[in-house]
């Protein structure tokens, strides 16, 4: 049997040195490894705080926009209203005071229309003129001046129409006839009127 090796105390088992580290130097990679996660968690924070507040800009300028569509489909309402009031009460006025003025002036009307016509109907063979038995005698005697002035005089005719208004006439010649009736016009005018109303009060596409 092999005699056992002494153990000699004089060798060194050791592979190296161990690592070591100063207090002084852990506590400044300590503090370092804190700054780091601070600013790290602040920067976090303020993105977070910068997202939600885009967001709540966003949301603001969403509900900003739906405010002012709303606003301005009011204002265009409210506009289309006015405008629609205004034309009535013009014609409501209009209505009103056309009687008034053709019973101060019932020969005006029939004076613009005749002259026209007598301008463009010179080479006209005959032409008739048709007024209210109320007016007749007074625009009688002016529908003469004027057919007088454009050399008419001959081949003009004026007949009584008892179941015409005043201020209404009719002008007939061979080729056509024109009549200036007050009522009818009136009538025209209102369904204009309310035709143009019911478009602005319709919805815009």
């Amino acid at each position: 049997m092999a005699a056992a090796a002494k153990f000699l105390f004089d060798e060194d088992f050791a592979t190296g040195e161990k690592p070591t580290i100063t207090v002084v130097e852990a506590e400044r990679r300590r503090v370092d490894a804190e700054s780091v996660a601070h600013r790290q968690g602040f920067e976090q924070g303020q993105a977070q705080a910068r997202g939600e507040q885009n967001e709540r800009i966003a949301r603001a300028l969403t509900t900003m926009a739906e405010q002012m569509s709303r606003l301005d489909a009011q204002l265009n309402a409210i506009e289309a209203r006015l405008e629609s009031e205004a034309v009535q009460v013009a014609f409501s006025v209009a209505s009103k005071l056309a009687p008034e003025l053709i019973a101060r002036e019932p020969f005006a009307e029939i004076e613009v229309l005749a002259a026209d016509c007598f301008r463009q109907l010179v080479a006209t063979p005959q032409i008739t003129v048709f007024i209210g038995a109320d007016i007749y005698d007074s625009a009688k005697a002016k529908l003469e001046e004027i057919a007088h002035a454009r050399g008419l005089e001959a081949r003009l005719n004026i007949l009584s129409d008892a179941a015409m208004a005043p201020g209404n006439c009719r002008i007939e010649w061979a080729e056509g006839g024109v009549v200036r009736d007050r009522d009818a016009t009136l009538r025209a005018i209102e369904e204009a009127v309310n035709r143009y109303i019911a478009a602005r009060g319709a919805p815009r596409s």
